[in-house]
């Protein structure tokens, strides 16, 4: 697939203000090279696409077209801290990122404002002991707004390929959530990754946490890989029930997004050529709508996850397709999706 031979769509509604919520920066030299073998999972062709993303390949992004005004930072094991006490190493995360914030806040760079605020980790499994951690990120960032912790995991670990591997049940873990009790003394949030099948988990974990702001990443992953092949649209009903009863919880919120994935595989994820925004915008309808209506605009959010879903799209194709899918809400309800929620929940300052 080269995209460097598609034309760039032009960019709709240009002026509507956007806060990205949910991009990761990184640099994987080992996913550079010509004599690389074959990527063993889809998710790992991704990350030969784009193997360096720092604040170069963020910036030109979001001058690309449309009027991203700032982002929120999300984890993904990017630049620890080598020499720090294990439990400490992802503060260096923190660190690492503030730096790039403080980057774009200077000015030089235009009127944009990368990382405002900051999405950390942090082994909520240490129980209470999480807490000297989480004070260690605040004290390393005052742009960091809380953590995530993934619990994305499958029996088949074709699913989830080079992500495979983390324990099942980790939202119901006793130590996890001693751990998890520390956020909101704290007004911390917390993100959530984890796959369709484990949404019970989030709504028992919502449920015992209701002083705890919640995001749903990706509108919890609906599947259609290794054991989910050809089953996505069989599973759609499963998956808008489980929403729905997340909805009705108040303390939870949604991104939307994350549907340019390998996980969900839609005809669009890694086409050649690639997918246009009416395309993504017809795939993504169905979960889109549903998040939407279940959770309503403010509490809905539209994400990037970039550079995840370059898998299926640039960055402007992308936020062409979710104009599309917005095409019919109000100007308030534009607001909120794409940039007023986020910056109520990640308290994102543009000043």
């Amino acid at each position: 697939m080269n995209r460097a031979l598609t034309p760039p769509e032009s960019v709709l509604e240009p002026g509507l203000p956007i806060i990205d919520p949910h991009h990761h920066l990184w640099d994987r030299p080992g996913a550079r090279g010509a004599d690389l073998p074959p990527p063993s999972h889809p998710f790992e062709a991704v990350i030969r696409l784009s193997p360096r993303y720092l604040f170069d390949e963020l910036l030109a992004d979001m001058t690309s077209g449309h009027k991203v005004v700032a982002t929120v930072y999300m984890e993904c094991g990017a630049m620890y801290c080598r020499g720090a006490a294990p439990a400490f190493r992802p503060v260096g995360e923190t660190e690492f990122v503030n730096g790039v914030a403080a980057m774009s806040a200077s000015g030089i760079y235009g009127d944009v404002r990368a990382c405002a605020a900051i999405v950390g980790h942090v082994d909520l499994t240490l129980g209470a002991a999480a807490r000297e951690v989480l004070e260690a990120h605040m004290s390393a960032s005052a742009r960091f707004r809380g953590i995530r912790h993934a619990a994305a995991s499958d029996p088949d670990s074709a699913v989830l390929g080079p992500l495979a591997g983390r324990p099942a049940g980790l939202y119901r873990d006793a130590r996890f959530r001693e751990g998890f009790a520390q956020l909101a003394p704290l007004g911390l949030s917390f993100d959530a990754w984890l796959l369709e099948p484990q949404l019970d988990d989030l709504i028992d974990l919502a449920r015992a946490f209701p002083d705890t702001q919640i995001i749903l990443d990706h509108v919890g992953t609906p599947l259609g890989l290794g054991d989910y092949v050809g089953r996505r649209d069989e599973r759609f009903g499963v998956w808008r029930k489980k929403i729905q009863a997340l909805a009705a919880l108040p303390n939870v919120a949604c991104k939307v997004g994350g549907l340019a994935m390998a996980f969900p595989a839609f005809p669009s994820f890694l086409s050649d050529p690639p997918a246009s925004s009416e395309q993504l915008a017809r795939e993504w309808r169905p979960h889109v709508e549903s998040c939407i209506e279940a959770f309503g605009t403010d509490r809905c959010m539209f994400e990037s996850n970039f550079p995840v879903d370059l898998g299926s799209c640039d960055y402007r194709t992308l936020w062409n397709a979710f104009k599309r899918l917005a095409a019919g809400a109000s100007a308030t309800e534009k607001t909120d999706l794409f940039s007023g929620t986020a910056q109520r929940i990640y308290r994102v300052d543009l000043t």
